[in-house]
C-alpha cells in the first residue's frame, strides 16, 4: 500500500524504548492519510493537528538529539523542566494528541481489516469511522466537535475508493489492499500501544476537552 507502506516503522525493541527520530521519519508520512476520508472541514484540521504535532516534537528533538534520543526522555526531561506545567506543555502534550490522531487512524484500519462492516451497505466505511471516533477522540471533544465528526461519517468515501486512495490511485484488488494494512498495523499497533502504556506509567494522560 503506497501511502501507509512508504517508510517503515522499525520493530519495537524488547525495553519498549522507542526512538525518537526514526519514529518521526515514519510517522510524518502519515498525515496524508487524513486526505483519503474527503470532508475537509472535518479532517483537514486532523490532518494539521497531526503534521503540527508532529513538527513540535521534532523541533524539541532537534534542540538537543541526544537528551531527546527517546520518547521517554521527552517526557522524563520535559517533566523535571517544567514543573507544575506539565505534563499540558511541550512536546509531551503534542505527543499526547498525535497518539490520539494515530489511534483514530489504526482502529479505523483495523475495523476495515477485521471486516466490520453495514451487512445493508458493506461498502460503506459510516461503522468503522464510528468506531474509530468513539475509541481515540470522542471523549477529548466537546459537543460541537462530536455533532461535526458524527455528521461528517454521511460524507465518507466507499471503502473501495478509499482502498484505491491509499494505493495511489492504482487498482488493486481488495485482498491486497487489505493484507497491506494488516502488515502496517502489525509494526504500528505496538509501538502505538507502548507509547499509550507509557502516558498511563508516568501519568501523563490529560482528559480536558479540546
Amino acid at each position: 500500500m503506497a501511502l501507509l507502506l512508504e517508510h517503515e516503522f522499525k520493530p519495537l525493541p524488547a525495553d519498549k524504548q522507542i526512538e525518537t527520530l526514526p519514529f518521526l521519519e515514519a510517522v510524518a508520512h502519515l498525515p496524508p492519510f487524513f486526505d483519503c476520508l474527503g470532508t475537509p472541514i472535518v479532517y483537514s484540521p486532523v490532518k494539521a493537528d497531526l503534521a503540527g504535532n508532529i513538527k513540535k516534537i521534532r523541533a524539541v528533538y532537534d534542540s538537543n538529539p541526544t537528551k531527546f534520543k527517546t520518547l521517554q526522555n521527552i517526557l522524563e526531561v520535559e517533566k523535571e523542566l517544567h514543573g507544575a506545567a506539565w505534563p499540558k506543555t511541550g512536546a509531551t502534550l503534542a505527543l499526547m494528541w498525535l497518539k490520539r490522531g494515530l489511534k483514530f487512524m489504526l482502529v479505523l484500519l483495523q475495523s476495515i481489516s477485521d471486516g466490520e462492516r453495514d451487512e445493508e451497505h458493506p461498502n460503506l466505511i459510516r461503522v468503522n469511522a464510528l468506531k474509530a471516533y468513539e475509541i481515540a477522540l470522542k471523549k477529548y471533544h466537546g459537543w460541537m466537535l462530536q455533532k461535526l465528526f458524527t455528521g461528517s461519517v454521511y460524507a465518507l468515501p466507499y471503502k473501495s475508493d478509499l482502498l484505491k486512495a491509499l494505493e495511489k490511485g492504482k487498482e488493486v484488488k481488495e485482498e491486497e489492499s487489505i493484507e497491506k494494512i494488516h502488515q502496517f498495523l502489525l509494526r504500528v499497533t505496538p509501538i502505538l500501544d507502548a507509547i499509550y502504556e507509557m502516558y498511563t506509567k508516568m501519568n501523563a494522560e490529560l482528559s480536558y476537552k479540546a
